[in-house]
């Protein structure tokens, strides 16, 4: 019987990231023929399932431990870029994908004029990155706690939905939809999961990644806190029951976003790289 990888464990005791996963395949549809570029794949577990929607996939990241941590688990077409620069043709790319991403590079506006360059016309993007504003209150006690953005790995804490859409206007990109998630019971479980895993683990880490220090990156890391893992998924079926507290807040957004925008500009070479 294979091993399940460890990703996959992990993924499988979240909370954030399988809200993330059942909203995007609920709106998000991908047609075998997509050629799609995945930006900022971190450790390849969205992408893991994403890729059974079908389409042809090329993984990207500029963090080298979060190549190699993908390649274990994608297999193929996993390569290494810079931030905000892609390695790329005009019009090389149906869909890109790009989760987590944006917040975590120095210049956010030349990566969206990078994917609308990649992208072929009409071509379609979805990003998801946190949001902030003047009643994400959440956001004001994880700053109380010393969640700065440097230990998620952020170079800013998130984006108004205002900032995000001035953002791809300015880049030709026509927003199509706008959907958050992880509302205050979801987002609040997270941040102390979080706390708890800097405040105590942190400095153990083997491997530095982009995505900060918040959670495991290695095999390793999984097994030496196995007896604090095996706690946690005992505990994990409670947590999980507070998180449908969220459903009572049906007029609040969430503090984190999926945005599905349309690249406007009609023109251009149609060529893949490959």
């Amino acid at each position: 019987m294979k091993e399940v990888p460890w990703q996959i464990i992990v993924f499988r005791k979240s909370l954030k990231k399988k809200e993330k996963l059942k909203l995007i395949n609920k709106h998000f549809l991908i047609s075998p023929d997509s050629i799609i570029l995945d930006l900022g794949c971190s450790q390849g577990t969205i992408s893991y399932f994403l890729k059974k929607k079908g389409g042809k996939w090329i993984h990207a990241d500029f963090d080298f431990s979060n190549i190699k941590t993908a390649k274990s688990l994608l297999e193929r077409n996993v390569i290494q870029i810079h931030q905000d620069r892609l390695p790329f043709l005009d019009n090389s790319f149906d869909i890109v994908i790009s989760l987590d991403y944006l917040e975590h590079i120095d210049k956010d506006e030349n990566c969206l004029k990078e994917i609308h360059r990649v992208l072929k016309p009409k071509g379609k993007v979805l990003i998801s990155v946190p949001m902030i504003g003047r009643f994400f209150f959440i956001n004001k006690f994880r700053r109380l706690l010393g969640m700065k953005p440097e230990v998620y790995g952020h170079k800013r804490e998130g984006y108004t939905f205002n900032e995000l859409k001035e953002k791809l206007k300015k880049n030709d990109f026509h927003l199509l939809t706008f959907k958050t998630y992880s509302k205050f019971f979801t987002e609040l479980i997270e941040l102390l999961l979080n706390f708890l895993y800097v405040k105590f683990f942190y400095k153990k880490k083997t491997i530095k990644s982009r995505t900060g220090l918040i959670s495991p990156t290695s095999e390793m890391e999984i097994k030496e806190y196995n007896k604090s893992l095996q706690f946690y998924s005992f505990l994990y079926p409670f947590l999980f029951l507070i998180t449908k507290f969220d459903k009572l807040l049906f007029f609040k957004k969430g503090y984190a976003s999926l945005v599905w925008a349309e690249k406007k500009w009609n023109s251009g070479k149609k060529l893949a790289y490959f």
